[in-house]
């Protein structure tokens, strides 16, 4: 199962009509807003920021402060906190919608595929083009992440998914149109998923409720990857393929119109500033070593992490289990993922978080060790739940990335990190099926685990490396 941040748009109500007046988000002029980065921090009494009343909106031209960052070592302000920033509740609110649009389509577009082709292999090229084209679209459009202002290309995006979802939906649709539909939508997911990201630091600041905002995001795609599935199923039973995708549209629309009403209209991060482009930018942003091995950490984890899930169904059988087995063999190690967020981000302070970033990272495939002896369902479980629960490294890691991105170039690196991830996820599930093709299930798994720790090792000292040099 993907770690979808945000699945395409990863990445989370309703009034006027879904288009926005022409050219919402122009650039204020420089005399008539200070950028977040500028305003003062609040007191430390003043951390969370106090939820706007509905009477009194906040004009769209003004840009909130960003809340200050915890001293280190502070206790961290749980996650209740975050959600008193109205601008963050709206974002929220609108990822689980653009999240149920894309978790719905995909298994629509899927059962549509098969049901037009009767052919296995363009059914699972449908959720392959998933991942394939968040390269493209993460490398060559980054830069559109700081040159543009965030909320405009958040809001296009989630106009663009809807649209292509909308032809989806044409009977007369051929088959090749619908997969280049499908290929559309994964291009611009890793331009809303970064742009989301950085905004993220705009609205919450670069500490403690920005790493907890990343979480409970993550945490809520990990949730809905367990329940959108059987959503879209219960779903398929009520109407066709094409009337299921009519309603993922409309889950796209409200998205929009959610971020376009109730974010603020910020300039582009790079206005002003000489800004490369395409291939450029991105060597620009990986020149810096700190930021380098920072990406290095984020994608290497879920290159091994994804193995057992890939081979999950193989693994059932070889082990002669019944499908509610195969279940609890899918669900374990994104259980597994949410209790080691949310336990993280609830009770564990900002400086006990970033120390065990690295202790976590490394050991979190080691759990895959116990598939050796062709264990019965409990004990791999157990093994999914461990590895899953390590994940919780992410919420120091997020702060350190953040940290050592420089504003202007902060759209364009997050985007680049999540379509990696995305990307290596792909290539793990790949690598798993042609290894499972010459070695038994079991041990192609618990490989997996030697490789990946070792993997890990070298990252992790990269990282380490990367500290004491000049960011």
């Amino acid at each position: 199962m993907p770690k979808h941040d945000s699945p395409h748009p990863l990445l989370p109500p309703a009034a006027a009509p879904p288009t926005a007046p022409a050219s919402p988000d122009a650039p204020t002029p420089p005399t008539a807003a200070t950028p977040p980065t500028a305003a003062t921090p609040p007191t430390a009494a003043e951390w969370p920021d106090a939820p706007t009343p509905a009477t009194a909106p906040t004009p769209p031209t003004a840009a909130h402060p960003a809340p200050a960052a915890a001293p280190v070592g502070a206790r961290s302000p749980g996650y209740r906190a975050v959600f008193r920033v109205r601008e963050f509740r709206f974002v929220f609110v609108a990822h689980l919608f653009s999240l149920l649009g894309v978790v719905v389509s995909e298994l629509a577009l899927t059962v549509l595929v098969y049901d037009l082709t009767r052919s296995p292999l363009l059914s699972s090229l449908t959720f392959a083009l998933g991942f394939l084209p968040y390269l493209l679209g993460g490398t060559l459009l980054a830069g559109l992440t700081d040159r543009l202002p965030p909320r405009r290309i958040l809001v296009v995006c989630d106009l663009v998914c809807a649209a292509c979802v909308a032809v989806m939906t044409v009977p007369a649709t051929p088959v090749a149109v619908l997969l280049a539909l499908r290929c559309a939508i994964a291009v611009v997911s890793p331009v809303f998923n970064g742009t989301r990201m950085a905004t993220l630091a705009d609205i919450l600041g670069e500490g403690d409720l920005f790493v907890l905002g990343r979480s409970l995001l993550r945490i809520v795609s990990q949730s809905a990857l367990l329940t959108g599935f059987a959503v879209g199923g219960v779903l398929l039973t009520v109407v066709p393929p094409r009337g299921a995708l009519a309603v993922t549209a409309g889950t796209f629309l409200v998205s929009a119109l959610l971020l376009r009403l109730g974010t603020v209209r910020r300039p582009a991060r790079a206005a002003g500033k000489a800004a490369a482009s395409g291939l450029a930018g991105t060597w620009a942003v990986l020149r810096n070593r700190r930021v380098r091995a920072l990406m290095l950490m984020f994608w290497v984890p879920p290159l091994f992490a994804v193995v057992p899930e890939a081979l999950a169904a193989p693994y059932a059988d070889e082990i002669g289990v019944s499908t509610a087995a195969l279940g609890l063999l899918m669900c374990a190690l994104p259980v597994g993922t949410i209790a080691g967020e949310l336990f993280a981000g609830s009770f564990l302070s900002t400086a006990t978080r970033s120390r065990i970033v690295l202790p976590l990272a490394v050991t979190g495939v080691l759990p895959y060790l116990l598939y050796a002896p062709e264990p019965g369902v409990a004990l791999a479980v157990v093994a999914l739940f461990l590895a899953g629960a390590t994940g919780a490294y992410t919420l120091g890691l997020d702060a350190w990335f953040v940290a050592a991105v420089p504003e202007e170039q902060r759209g364009r690196a997050m985007t680049l990190m999540t379509a990696g991830m995305m990307t290596v996820q792909g290539v793990g599930m790949a690598g798993a099926g042609i290894a499972a093709e010459f070695a038994p299930v079991h041990t192609v798994v618990a490989g997996t685990g030697v490789v990946g720790t070792l993997c890990l090792l070298a990252a992790a000292a990269e990282l380490r490396a990367s500290g004491a040099t000049e960011k």
